[in-house]
């Protein structure tokens, strides 16, 4: 495997980011060497956790302005960077990247770290990935705030009556993000947001890009969403659906007003999740796909209260 490491420099004076960073290395369950995993992890060691997980094509540095406000609540935050962005090494084959061991990376570094009383918070690829992980160790976590996430498993009644899953919107996006000839990480996440996203903050989201080489991850994760049932992705994604019908512990869904791409699924959670049933969405207004990057504060209060009513 040929694996790249993105330059330290490029991860200096970026606006609103000053964290110490930290690697633990993380193996796969497969033949895969062990690969150095980076995380954000700040507040005391012994207070509640809240695990804040990315997805495509962010990194923890989304997590910025939500970081400081649970350490000053008394929360300990990791945020980590999966592998194939942010500061995490970064396999240089699209073919070395599955669902599955993206899986794996995560678990290893909750076990790693030996994190308990978690409230996992997930956006995008981070609740596929997070909500697996719950699902195999369902006595680390406390609670749930699920924001902008969905998990798919391309069967029907999944999402009958709620939505359509595999939109138009969905297949443009899967198939424009492997021929576009210029893949900024920065540019979509300024396209997805509501609220203005400066250049400088742009350039932080393309750092640990510096060339097309390094986007090798980023560039696969589309290409692993489940559209049909035989999907591998489908397949874990139904296991976990069988541990959240059982999940009673807190389970939050936090949406924003403006992403269509994962609106509907906190209906979904809410009907399927036990500990979902009864309540209401928490709406974050003018916010889009990316609400830590529009609202962060206010998302960081939803995880406050969250944590401290599990």
């Amino acid at each position: 495997m040929d694996v790249l490491r993105t330059p330290e420099e490029r991860f200096r004076d970026l606006p609103g980011h000053d964290v110490e960073p930290r690697w633990v290395e993380v193996p796969a369950a497969d033949d895969v060497p062990p690969l150095r995993m980076h995380h954000v992890d700040e507040g005391p060691r012994d207070a509640p956790v809240a695990l804040l997980m990315h997805g495509e094509p962010t990194w923890s540095y989304l997590y910025r302005r939500v970081v400081p406000r649970l350490v000053d609540a008394g929360i300990r935050a990791v945020a980590p960077d999966l592998i194939g962005f942010g500061r995490s090494d970064k396999p240089a084959s699209p073919r070395d990247y599955s669902f599955a061991r993206h899986l794996a990376w995560v678990r290893s570094l909750v076990e790693q770290l030996d994190l308990r009383r978690v409230t996992l918070v997930c956006q995008d690829w981070g609740g596929p990935i997070g909500l697996g992980v719950l699902a195999a160790a369902p006595e680390r976590f406390d609670a749930v705030v699920a924001a902008n996430t969905i998990l798919p498993t391309a069967d029907p009644e999944l999402t009958d009556g709620v939505l359509e899953w595999r939109s138009d919107a969905l297949l443009s996006w899967i198939v424009g993000s492997q021929r576009t000839p210029e893949f900024s990480a920065g540019e979509i996440v300024r396209g997805v947001c509501a609220r203005p996203v400066s250049d400088a903050v742009v350039a932080a989201y393309d750092a640990p890009f510096p060339d097309e080489r390094y986007r090798a991850g980023a560039r696969q994760f589309p290409l692993l969403i489940p559209i049909t049932p035989d999907d591998p992705g489908a397949a874990l994604n139904r296991e976990t659906w069988k541990v959240l019908q059982g999940f009673e512990r807190p389970f939050v869904t936090a949406y924003s007003d403006g992403d269509p791409s994962t609106a509907g699924w906190d209906a979904i959670f809410r009907a399927r999740v036990p500990g979902a049933r009864g309540r209401e969405n928490v709406t974050i207004e003018r916010a889009g796909h990316f609400l830590q990057e529009d609202a962060g504060e206010e998302l960081a209060q939803i995880i406050i209260d969250t944590v401290r009513g599990a």
